[in-house]
């Protein structure tokens, strides 16, 4: 029997997501977060049995009444159970129903993993640039069967590789494996660097705390600071107030702030999010003075613990560029994750299937001139 696409329910879709500690991306919660997009919910039967779910994001082009309609990290669906022209073709006729004339989805389908050992070597030897170049120490046969179906029934691989943030999402995440590990066998799993810093940020007065709505004003403070330091552009207060309101309206631990400070001065903050046995790394703030005391490494440690104590089987400290280059100036993102351990993934990444061949191409050409 063929997959049929229907509606389904936010209290069925969180459930489901939940059971499988799927993206939070893919939660009724967060498209009420991305408030300035249309959306919908939609499942995926197998008979009567809901085997899949989706959160659609809907954008409406500002001419003509067409739509760009966005799957972020989805659809939450075992990839590896059913033909992947039965997930994808239904999804399709649904969405030019209703007048997209591009589908970008993400599913979370791992393809390769590499240590932080395999990158360290790689480092050291400087043959690399690109993690993509380095033979993988885990390749996911199913993974990369997905990819080439979607490549065989059309869809297109988004061409933007590395960090990836705004709108859309990373390709390249670093995880931190949890599942079956005592804290102290995590916390042996730091590089020196790291441990020393956890050590100093506890010697030198670094208290870590869990914040609530009232803070999130300060946090928002230190974010300016470090997109202005780090060239990015934030995104408003108001952004991030709905996010924790409706993210907390929808499971009271789904977020969580955490603050570091320093004789009352706040060094760090971080937000994180829940789903399941996944807790993720989401947003992060620091302060260039004061750095020496470790704020930032005093809060990662805080969150991992706490995602510890919770269950976590994976602590996602989310995206990375792909960059091994020292001199490349998104290279930081991943030395500094590597100091734990963990290790990348490379997932799937997105893929469009241009239902109007034109209006894809203007928007692409509207995306490569923002």
């Amino acid at each position: 029997m063929s997959l049929t696409l229907g509606p389904v329910s936010s209290a069925e879709q969180r459930s489901f997501v939940t059971e499988r500690s799927g993206s939070f991306l893919q939660l009724p919660s967060w498209a009420a977060v991305k408030a300035e997009w249309l959306h919908e919910n939609v499942g995926w039967y197998d008979g009567k049995t809901l085997v899949g779910t989706g959160v659609v994001l809907l954008r409406r082009t500002p001419v003509v009444k067409r739509y760009l309609a966005y799957l972020p990290e989805g659809p939450v669906i075992d990839w590896s159970a059913y033909d992947t022209g039965e997930i994808t073709r239904p999804l399709l006729a649904h969405l030019r129903h209703r007048r997209a004339f591009t589908v970008k989805m993400g599913p979370q389908v791992i393809t390769r993993r590499w240590t932080a050992a395999t990158i360290k070597t790689a480092l050291a030897d400087g043959p690399a640039t690109r993690l993509g170049d380095l033979p993988a120490d885990f390749c996911d046969s199913a993974g990369i069967d997905v990819a080439d179906r979607l490549q065989a029934l059309g869809w297109l691989r988004d061409r933007a590789v590395g960090a990836g943030f705004g709108d859309y999402q990373p390709r390249y995440v670093f995880q931190l494996p949890l599942a079956g590990r005592s804290l102290e066998d995590v916390l042996s799993g730091f590089n020196q660097l790291w441990r020393r810093n956890i050590k100093k940020a506890d010697k030198s007065g670094v208290v870590v705390s869990e914040g609530g709505f009232e803070d999130l004003g300060a946090f928002h403070a230190l974010y300016g600071e470090t997109a202005q330091r780090d060239g990015f552009q934030p995104r408003a207060l108001s952004y991030f107030e709905r996010m924790w309101q409706v993210m907390r309206t929808e499971d009271p631990d789904r977020i969580r702030l955490y603050l570091a400070s320093r004789d009352g001065v706040l060094l760090a903050a971080t937000t994180a999010v829940t789903v399941g046995e996944h807790v993720w790394y989401s947003y992060g703030a620091s302060s260039t003075a004061g750095r020496e005391y470790r704020g930032s490494n005093a809060v990662q440690w805080r969150m991992i613990s706490d995602a510890h104590a919770r269950g976590a089987s994976v602590y996602d400290m989310r995206g990375i560029s792909d960059t091994l280059d020292p001199d490349d100036h998104l290279f930081g993102l991943i030395q500094f994750k590597l100091g734990t351990g963990g290790e990348a993934v490379e997932y799937l990444g997105e893929w469009d299937y241009p239902l109007s061949p034109l209006l894809h191409k203007a928007f692409e050409f509207y995306l490569a001139r923002r």
